[in-house]
């Protein structure tokens, strides 16, 4: 069950708005910084690529860990749009690798990431709950920018009980 709601969530929520802010972007608004203690989107999905890949690919797959956390946050571009959308599919490629092998035993297990020691459950809800929090953090930006509506929930009656 933690495992569909991760995907759901995860890949099928967070990554496709990522995507349409980032397609809704001009190149040069993807690394423009409010302010020297601000992030840029750029910054941002480069930082999601980097935590989800350490904490999933690598953590619960066992995939390698070549994250350099500090260059997510340094990097100033201009690395383009698509280059940024193809870090998200493969990292939606590689997690979905991952989430495909994972049995119920590997979620209680606990696994080394970072200096934490974590439970696969846990993982993944850090995963889902970082990702969140920086995609509507980026949605801010762009409705900020560019004055509109992001239609998450376009079709969708949420008045209605």
């Amino acid at each position: 069950m933690l495992i569909q709601e991760t995907r759901r969530r995860l890949l099928g929520e967070s990554l496709p708005r990522l995507k349409r802010c980032l397609d809704l972007l001009e190149e040069e608004e993807v690394w423009l910084r409010p302010n020297e203690s601000s992030n840029s989107v750029g910054n941002l999905v480069l930082h999601l690529c980097g935590n989800a890949r350490q904490w999933i690919v690598s953590g619960l797959g066992g995939a390698v860990d070549n994250r350099r956390r500090s260059e997510e946050f340094s990097a100033r571009g201009p690395l383009p749009k698509s280059y940024l959308i193809e870090l998200l599919d493969a990292l939606a490629s590689d997690i979905e690798a991952v989430l495909d092998r994972l049995s119920e035993g590997d979620l209680l297990k606990v696994y080394p990431v970072q200096v934490f020691q974590e439970t696969g459950v846990s993982i993944l809800v850090h995963v889902v709950e970082h990702f969140s929090y920086h995609v509507g953090q980026v949605g801010y930006f762009v409705k900020a920018r560019k004055n509109l509506d992001l239609g998450y929930y376009s079709g969708h009656d949420l008045e209605r009980k």
